[in-house]
């Protein structure tokens, strides 16, 4: 739902009624995870996909239901061999989704919901999909504060303690409760869509790669930061509005700053006074992806010089150079999408093999 958080504030802001579609879970080949949404606005405006096509039109008509009578209603989608398009999801997969109105009285912390996902502050968004709470209530829990309620103070406390634990992963999911939040029972189904601060790309090198892949890196989701120790290369005006351009020692602006385990370092500054510093340094924090660009004799040279700076096998083992798949990539675009495929490739699990010589699933359980 990020994606349409703000068209749907704005909604919102307005006081107008919206019917609001999301993804609570899925099976086998689904094509999109939970938490994905569609939205219908009160003059019939269709924004966000459940399904990437498949039942769309089905979930149109609940959604336009929702907004005008206020009913929150959970459906089904999913594959029979003797009757396929009927049931509507072809891909081969299983959806429920829970559709519910969203009105201003009865969701008073949905704008503030969708401030502080703009701001990149976590929060989580907890709702009621099944048993005896009232279906399609709301609780919007932050670090140290809530709002709305589930129906019970004791629903509310658990699953605002339990949604705290997992707020820094940005856990999606159903938990299950009793009517009191009860956690060994499993009476009330809450779905809980936790909203963590966009992972971060940190570019090292403002050369002309760099400028492409800051824009993919936007593209997909990530906070965009470029590092270059040449203020001459490093001006905000030669990358994508919203990237931030640091003039820094790469491998002192890295020292200084946070990374985790969703974190992607580019490193693409082809110099061995820049590569060295800064890629001993990430090999020795956490991150997702780190990547170096290079031929293969710059590669050759650039990891005799890692192992001479004393790093270990499995520290270099994480070093993915040169970057990105093999693509055939020539100009800084192509670059940029190879540097992107491997970065989806490595975060989803998946080969990088053209689909067409594989089998099994294409889109397996969302597993973060």
């Amino acid at each position: 739902m990020r994606e349409i958080l703000a068209a749907l504030d704005r909604w919102y802001a307005a006081r107008l009624p919206f019917g609001l579609a999301t993804v609570v879970e899925v099976g086998r080949s689904a094509p999109r995870g939970p938490g994905a949404a569609m939205a219908v606005g009160p003059d019939g405006e269709v924004i966000g996909s459940v399904s990437g096509g498949c039942v769309e039109g089905a979930v149109f008509e609940l959604a336009r239901e929702a907004a005008e009578t206020g009913t929150a209603r959970l459906e089904s989608f999913g594959y029979s061999d003797e009757d396929a398009f009927a049931v509507g999801l072809t891909c081969g997969g299983e959806i429920t989704v829970l559709v519910r109105q969203v009105t201003w009285a009865r969701d008073p912390a949905f704008g503030a919901v969708a401030a502080s996902v703009a701001a990149g502050e976590p929060v989580t968004m907890a709702t009621v999909v099944d048993g005896p709470a009232p279906r399609g209530a709301t609780l919007a829990v932050w670090p140290r504060t809530a709002a709305g309620s589930l129906g019970t103070r004791g629903l509310d406390a658990a699953v605002a303690a339990d949604a705290r634990g997992e707020l820094a992963l940005g856990v999606t999911g159903l938990r299950h409760y009793g009517p009191h939040g009860e956690r060994r029972e499993d009476t009330v189904t809450v779905f809980v869509q936790s909203f963590a601060p966009p992972p971060r790309m940190l570019v090292f090198g403002a050369v002309d790669h760099a400028a492409a892949v800051a824009r993919i890196g936007d593209f997909l989701g990530y906070r965009v930061t470029v590092c270059d120790a040449r203020p001459v290369f490093a001006t905000p005006r030669r990358f994508p509005e919203g990237v931030e351009v640091v003039v820094d020692w790469p491998h002192r602006y890295l020292r200084g700053t946070c990374t985790d385990a969703r974190t992607v370092i580019c490193v693409l500054t082809h110099d061995p006074k820049f590569d060295v510093p800064v890629l001993r340094e990430a090999l020795r924090r956490p991150a997702a992806y780190i990547g170096a660009m290079g031929s293969r004799r710059t590669h050759d040279d650039r990891l005799r010089r890692l192992v001479e700076s004393g790093l270990s096998d499995a520290e270099l083992a994480r070093l993915r150079s040169p970057i990105g798949l093999d693509l055939g990539a020539r100009t800084p675009q192509e670059v940029a999408v190879s540097v992107a495929a491997e970065i989806v490739a490595l975060r989803r699990g998946g080969t990088g093999a053209p689909l067409s010589r594989t089998s099994g699933t294409i889109h397996p359980r969302e597993t973060d």
